[in-house]
């Protein structure tokens, strides 16, 4: 498979778009698409699971035992096992609803806490995943939407001391979604 790759500078930050397997991107942190009870799952968030190895699981035991479940919008952070990174932001994104939940405000706070967990631990680069389209089911052009709008905005303002931010996504149809979504904020900013 031909990887497709899109790529810019906001701010003195590097934002990427690329399809692949975000277990096997280096970077210093990963995103996961995680479920509130931290129990692993499918999709991103077993193939995580699975690359990276049980010390994960054996972490989010310990926070599950303090922190219970894990809200919609909030995200924990453990290291990354066999990963090629050092941390892994298990961020919990809603099921979708409708859209008329706060399933909008509930995505952007899951990127905004996997930036803020990157700056907590030092982070410079994150690898993110397209939280909540999957078995969540999102539609996928309203979560590429929040989630580049999001990541866009907080690199734009300053927010974040993270300096490339890579979306990892599953296939073409994923890729092109985020594209255009990401067309869409540069034809915003001028």
């Amino acid at each position: 498979m031909i990887e497709s790759r899109f790529e810019l500078v906001i701010a003195g930050a590097t934002f990427t778009l690329r399809t692949g397997d975000i277990t096997k991107v280096p970077a210093d942190a990963i995103g996961n698409a995680a479920n509130a009870k931290l129990v692993g799952g499918g999709g991103v968030d077993g193939a995580i699971h699975r690359a990276g190895g049980p010390s994960i699981m054996r972490e989010l035991n310990a926070i599950r035992a303090r922190i219970g479940r894990c809200p919609p919008g909030e995200a924990v952070a453990t290291t990354a096992g066999d990963l090629p990174a050092d941390w892994v932001f298990h961020a919990v994104g809603p099921q979708y609803r409708g859209g008329n939940s706060g399933e909008a405000v509930a995505l952007a706070s899951c990127y905004q806490r996997c930036l803020a967990l990157a700056d907590e631990h030092r982070a410079r680069s994150l690898t993110l995943p397209a939280i909540s389209t999957g078995v969540y089911r999102y539609p996928l052009e309203e979560a590429a939407a929040v989630a580049v709008r999001t990541t866009t905005a907080a690199l734009a303002a300053g927010r974040s001391q993270v300096g490339s931010v890579t979306f990892v996504l599953f296939g073409d149809r994923v890729f092109r979604a985020f594209a255009q979504a990401t067309l869409a904020v540069m034809a915003k900013l001028g």
